[in-house]
């Protein structure tokens, strides 16, 4: 161990960071991950990137820098190559009046400050900085400088429209930055944001948005216009919205774009929605459908007619669990359609067609249409008016299993829709087999998984009366962002229609009464199954809180006794 560590462990020590047993642990957790002990310290969660910079900085005398008091320029890379920046883990910040400012993990490190002295013909005046950032600003700077490379080398090999030419090349790289790490970091949307000072760049990953660091905002102009060309819509509206679509590929897969342009006071908003074309499909087990759930809907599913309904808002799942239960019903032996917009997931056998609704492909035209095709089992992207739940519902009445989404709060609701669009209640009673109601909650990161002391209000509105009940949460690690959280996993409620629930729609009755009689039938709701995905330490009471309504506890229906298994 060099002496730098001798020091660091020692100041750790003294300012209370780590124990003695803390310091054996982080030494093991070391040597078997092979990790420097830097490394060590913050993949074991013993204290924060940030709060270890700022002891080095004490300790060894150096200043430190926040990289986010900085606007980095991606045009730094040409100062020194990719090669030395990884090595000694250096950025360089900027040059004023011949000396360079290096932003470094070791600035004590001479033999670095030497190379890069001879490389740029600068006095070098090393700073130190947050090692996990810096790392990361290194790893966007460079590649971004990789893309614009690539973008300079594909226009000039070829012939280009005259308002393509106009756009600068640093926005072609950089909308091609934004646009490959959305797709690796496995982002569902990007949103770029306009303020009076700076160009705000967020990715929803796993449902929240998360900040980026962006490009300037001098470039935002140029990045739109870059955006417009690509889905070829009208350069010279700025003052109306405008939405339109474009393809790129990502490690041999194509990722279809859905661009949104709205103009606001400080310039054009974008939203960029990422659909990424896929053959793979999961069984019920790995959405989070409990067993009993799950073996209940196979059983529905396998009735040779009905209406099978799934329920929630915009992006909780609904067309992965569609395609999972139509997974169920794929074989040579029966005909299988869908009607979507647009078709994400490909699967053999089945027959899918995408609506185009500016040639009047709508939901009801498709449907209408594939009736005449011998279909066993249709599968209805989303019934969103009255013609197409008609036809469903009618399809549904002749000898067809219907599947389909409706974006209702929970699963009663789902019927309430249902007659909205003017469907007689008799004929919701013959044609509806049950309603899947999700939402998608976050999961606890495995790698910083730590155990979860909730407080009193919380544990009230759950009504958990054992204060021993074992809760997790995710501290922040660098495999999950920081965020405590990796991946999703879905929360279900399934109302199956009986003879009870039948009279009561039969007798006009309200939503309120379903739940009531499909809880006293067995129904959890969407918080009992989270609450339960909460004891299995899959996800956060918290996650749980932000997707479902937590019903009054003084219902008999909904004891603690009576939904935790």
């Amino acid at each position: 161990m060099n002496n730098q560590n001798l020091f660091l462990e020692q100041a750790l020590i003294e300012a209370g960071f780590l124990t003695e047993a803390k310091l054996a642990d982080v030494r093991a957790f070391a040597a078997d991950g092979d990790l420097d002990f830097i490394d060590a310290l913050t993949e074991s969660n013993a204290i924060s990137s940030r709060d270890i910079a700022l002891l080095r900085a004490d300790v060894g005398e150096v200043p430190f820098v926040e990289l986010d008091d900085f606007e980095a320029s991606y045009a730094n890379t040409r100062l020194l190559p990719q090669s030395f920046a990884e090595r000694f883990d250096a950025y360089a910040l900027f040059v004023i009046e011949g000396v360079l400012t290096l932003a470094m993990d070791d600035p004590l490190n001479l033999e670095a400050t030497d190379q890069a002295r001879q490389i740029t013909r600068c006095e070098v005046d090393a700073v130190l900085c947050d090692r996990k950032k810096l790392r990361a600003l290194i790893s966007r700077a460079y590649s971004l400088g990789q893309y614009e490379e690539e973008a300079n080398v594909a226009v000039s090999g070829r012939d280009i429209e005259s308002e393509e030419a106009e756009i600068d090349q640093p926005a072609v790289a950089a909308v091609n930055h934004l646009l490959v790490e959305a797709a690796q970091d496995g982002a569902s949307d990007v949103h770029i944001n306009p303020d009076d000072h700076i160009l705000h760049v967020r990715y929803r990953i796993d449902g929240i948005l998360q900040e980026k660091q962006g490009p300037p905002l001098t470039l935002h102009s140029a990045i739109v216009q870059r955006l417009k060309v690509m889905a070829r819509l009208d350069l010279t509206q700025t003052k109306r919205p405008q939405d339109g679509k474009f393809r790129f590929t990502h490690a041999g897969q194509d990722v279809d774009v859905r661009l949104s342009t709205v103009p606001t006071v400080c310039g054009e908003n974008v939203v960029m929605r990422l659909l990424r074309r896929t053959n793979v499909i999961h069984d019920f087990n790995e959405l989070g459908l409990p067993v009993d759930i799950a073996s209940a809907l196979e059983e529905l599913l396998h009735r040779p007619y009905g209406m099978v309904l799934v329920t929630g808002p915009t992006g909780s799942g609904k067309t992965t669990t569609l395609y999972t239960a139509l997974s169920k019903l794929n074989d040579p032996s029966r005909n299988l359609m869908t009607i979507e917009n647009p078709v994400e997931i490909r699967m053999p056998y089945v027959r899918q067609i995408q609506t185009h609704e500016e040639i009047g492909l709508t939901f009801a035209t498709a449907l209408r249409s594939i009736l005449r095709q011998d279909p066993d089992v249709v599968l209805v992207g989303e019934i969103r008016d009255q013609e197409t739940a008609k036809i469903a519902t009618q399809a549904s009445l002749t000898g067809h299993m219907v599947l389909s989404t409706l974006h209702t709060n929970d699963a009663a609701g789902a019927v309430d829709r249902l007659l909205d669009f003017g469907i007689p209640p008799f004929v919701i009673n013959s044609a509806l087999l049950c309603v899947l109601a999700q939402r998608l909650v976050r999961r606890v990161c495995e790698s910083c998984i730590v155990p979860d002391a909730p407080d009193d209000l919380t544990l009230v509105r759950f009504g958990i009366q054992d204060m021993n009940m074992e809760l997790v949460k995710g501290t922040g690690c660098m495999r999950c962002g920081q965020t405590g959280y990796k991946g999703r996993v879905g929360v279900y409620e399934l109302m199956t229609m009986t003879a009870e629930l039948r009279a009561i729609i039969d007798n006009s009755g309200n939503v309120e009464q379903l739940r009531q009689i499909a809880m006293q039938q067995g129904m959890k709701q969407l918080w009992q199954d989270g609450l339960e995905k909460a004891q299995l330490g899959q996800t956060t009471l918290a996650e749980v809180t932000k997707v479902a309504t937590i019903v009054a506890l003084n219902d008999p229906s909904s004891k603690p006794e009576a939904r935790c298994a």
